[in-house]
């Protein structure tokens, strides 16, 4: 028996409950904000591991590296930019847009080195 207020869901909202639930829809195909907002969540979640991967080559090099100064390497992070620049444009997306996030993503990992190589090189 359903109680006086409550409503049982018709079959499209189960449907699409269905479909959130399950692997996440292609952009194009979305046509729910729920669908949108669980495929955003995926691409965060694959995100997380491969910033995870990224700062793991920032440990090693805080590992290999034997001065602190060569940690900030300005002309890599140039070159970095540069690169993120081109391959953006080759997805159809905005360079400026995307260089942008990636110097905030250079700047954190180049904090993230400089730490993992005061820790690795700490006297005591």
């Amino acid at each position: 028996m359903v109680a006086e207020n409550a409503h049982p869901l018709d079959s499209e909202a189960k449907s699409a409950m269905a479909r959130a639930m399950s692997e996440p829809l292609a952009p194009a195909d979305c046509t729910t904000m729920t669908e949108v907002r669980t495929g955003v969540d995926d691409v965060d979640r694959e995100l997380v591991v491969l910033l995870a991967r990224r700062f793991g080559y920032m440990d090693a090099a805080a590992r290999i590296k034997t001065d602190r100064d060569t940690v900030r390497d300005e002309a890599r992070k140039a070159e970095v930019l540069a690169n993120v620049a081109r391959h953006a444009a080759a997805a159809g997306l905005d360079p400026d847009r995307l260089t942008t996030v990636w110097d905030v993503l250079v700047e954190q990992s180049i904090a993230h080195e400089m730490a993992a190589w005061d820790i690795l090189n700490s006297a005591g």
